[in-house]
C-alpha cells in the first residue's frame, strides 16, 4: 500500500450538494477528484477504465454521486474499493444515472409551476419579460398568462434552477457505508463499450522489390462517452470472447498523429493467450477522437514479390467454355516477421499499405491488404494487386466425362511477359477427389493433397504455354 499511495496527491475534500430527507449527506466527486486514470483497451469495441481519485467521507451511511464516467459504461461491470483502507468504506446500492438534462427534461420538471419568458428585440434593444405557468409540454408548451390560456409564446424560457434529481452527465450514484475519518484511495473501475483500437501498417518497397521499409500504428478510436487525462494505457491484441446481450445499446474526429517516432514507444509482452502493449509515457485520451501512436519501425526487411495465376476447382468436372480465356495475375508480396529480418515482434491484426517510389522519387500507393493477428517467426503474405504487363489464358484442349464420377481433362496456360525482365509466374491449381497428374510439360510440385503448382519462368517479351492432363474421379 505504501507504494500505491505515493500516487495520491493531498486530499481533495468533496464538495457538499445537498440533504437528503433522511438525513443522507449527498456528495459530488468529479474528475477534478481524480489522480490517475489506467486505459486498457481490447481490439473488439471494449476498453477496462481504472479511475483513482481521493475522497474524504463522513462516517456512516451517504450518498455519493461519482461523476465523469464514460457515457457507454456497462454498470453491471462496476467495482469499488478502498486502496487504503478496505474493511472500512462499501457500496450498499449503486445506481447509473443516465436519463440526461435536456431543454424538453427541464421543461417537465416545471409543469405546473411559473417560469419567466423574455422577448428580445434586437434591432430596437428592448427586451419584454413576462411571468407565466407552464400547464402542458407534450408536442409544445402551452402557458397560462394573466388567466388566459397561450398555446405557444413567443421568448426565451428562463428557468429558477435546476431541479436536484436532474443530472447534465452521466453519473453512478452510490448509498455507501464509510468507517474510516481519514480519506480514502478510490479505485473504481468498469468496462465500456465504444473504445477500441486497430494497427495500421505502412510498407515502402525499394526500388528492387527485394526489401521494404515497415513501420506499424496504433489507431485509437475513442467515442465512449469520456476524456482520459494523462491516461497510462495498454492496449491488448487477440480475440477475447464476449457473451451476447439479447439487447445491447448499440464523428467528427480529431486526428493526433506522433511523427518521426524512431524508438518503439510501446512494450510488448505475452498476457494469458494474448499479447499487451505497454505505452512508456502517459497520454490525454480525448473523447470522439482518433489518435494514431507510433508502434514500431523496421528498415530493409527482406522481402520477396509473387506472380501467381490461381486455377478453380469447378474446370475438372465441366466443359469450359469462357469467352474470354483471360486470367487475373495476383501480384503478392510476402516476408518473414522475424528478428533477423528486422521484426520478430507479434504483429496485431491491420491493414498493411504498401507505397513505392516512382521515377521521380515521388511515393505512390500501390495496394493494400488486411492481415491477422501474426505471432513471431511466421510468414506475412500481401496481395497488392494484378499486374499489367504478364497476361495468362488458359484453354481447355481437350474433355470428356469416363463415368458419372470420373472425368479427364487437358489444359493449355499460354503466360505472355510484357516486362523489360524476366519473370517467374507461379500456377495454382487446386484439384480435388481421387485425381491424377497424367501428363504434364512442365514440372510441378504437391503443394498439399489437393493442389499442385507450377513455377515458370517467363523470358522479356517471351511467352511459354504449359500443358498438362489430369484424371479426377469425385
Amino acid at each position: 500500500m505504501k507504494a500505491m499511495s505515493c500516487i495520491f496527491c493531498p486530499v481533495i475534500m468533496l464538495v457538499l450538494s445537498a440533504v437528503a430527507a433522511a438525513g443522507q449527506t449527498v456528495l459530488k466527486s468529479t474528475v477534478d477528484d481524480q489522480v490517475a486514470v489506467y486505459v486498457t483497451v481490447y481490439n473488439s469495441n471494449l476498453g477496462l477504465i481504472k479511475d483513482m481519485r481521493k475522497v474524504a467521507l463522513p462516517m456512516g451511511e451517504g450518498e455519493l454521486r461519482f461523476m465523469d464516467v464514460a457515457s457507454r459504461i456497462m454498470p453491471v461491470t462496476v467495482h469499488a474499493k478502498s486502496l487504503n483502507r478496505p474493511d472500512d468504506f462499501s457500496v450498499l446500492e449503486q445506481n447509473y444515472e443516465y436519463d440526461l438534462m435536456n431543454a424538453d427534461k427541464l421543461l417537465d420538471k416545471y409543469v405546473g409551476k411559473k417560469i419567466k419568458l423574455m422577448n428580445w428585440n434586437e434591432f430596437q434593444d428592448r427586451k419584454q419579460v413576462v411571468e407565466a405557468t407552464l400547464l402542458s409540454n407534450n408536442q409544445g408548451q402551452i402557458y397560462k398568462i394573466n388567466n388566459e390560456i397561450y398555446l405557444g409564446h413567443p421568448g426565451y424560457k428562463i428557468l429558477p434552477e435546476i431541479p436536484e434529481n436532474l443530472i447534465a452527465k452521466p453519473t453512478l450514484t452510490w448509498l455507501y457505508n464509510n468507517k474510516s475519518k481519514k480519506p480514502h484511495e478510490l479505485e473504481v473501475s468498469y468496462l465500456t463499450n465504444n473504445i477500441t483500437w486497430k494497427a495500421d501498417y505502412i510498407v515502402v518497397l525499394n526500388k528492387d522489390d527485394t526489401s521494404a521499409d515497415i513501420s506499424g500504428w496504433v489507431s485509437l478510436d475513442n467515442r465512449s462517452g469520456a476524456t482520459y487525462k494523462n491516461a497510462a494505457l495498454k492496449l491488448v491484441a487477440g480475440e477475447v470472447n464476449r457473451a451476447k446481450e439479447e439487447m445491447q445499446n448499440d464523428r467528427v474526429y480529431a486526428m493526433e498523429m506522433s511523427k518521426g517516432a524512431r524508438a518503439p514507444q510501446f512494450e510488448e509482452k505475452a498476457f494469458f493467450e494474448y499479447h499487451i502493449y505497454n505505452l512508456q509515457r502517459k497520454t490525454t485520451i480525448k473523447d470522439n477522437q482518433t489518435k494514431q501512436v507510433s508502434l514500431f519501425e523496421a528498415i530493409d526487411a527482406r522481402i520477396q514479390k509473387e506472380l501467381l495465376v490461381y486455377g478453380m476447382k469447378s474446370y475438372f468436372t465441366r466443359r469450359y467454355r469462357d469467352q474470354n480465356p483471360k486470367q487475373p495475375v495476383n501480384v503478392y508480396i510476402k516476408f518473414k516477421n522475424s528478428q533477423d529480418n528486422s521484426l520478430g515482434i507479434p504483429l496485431p491484426a491491420g491493414i498493411m499499405r504498401l507505397y513505392k517510389q516512382d521515377s521521380d522519387k515521388s511515393l505512390q500507393f500501390i495496394g493494400e491488404d488486411r492481415i491477422d493477428h501474426t505471432p513471431k517467426n511466421e510468414e506475412v503474405r500481401l496481395k497488392v494487386g494484378e499486374t499489367f504487363d504478364v497476361v495468362a489464358e488458359r484453354i481447355q484442349t481437350d474433355y470428356r466425362q469416363i463415368t458419372t464420377r470420373l472425368y479427364e481433362s487437358e489444359w493449355e496456360i499460354t503466360l505472355r511477359n510484357h516486362k523489360e525482365e524476366d519473370i517467374t509466374v507461379g500456377l495454382v491449381e487446386p484439384l480435388f477427389g481421387n485425381w491424377t497428374v497424367i501428363s504434364n510439360n512442365y514440372p510441378y510440385k504437391k503443394v498439399d493433397a489437393f493442389t499442385i503448382r507450377f513455377d515458370v519462368t517467363v523470358p522479356k517479351d517471351g511467352e511459354v504455354k504449359v500443358k498438362y492432363r489430369v484424371k479426377v474421379g469425385v
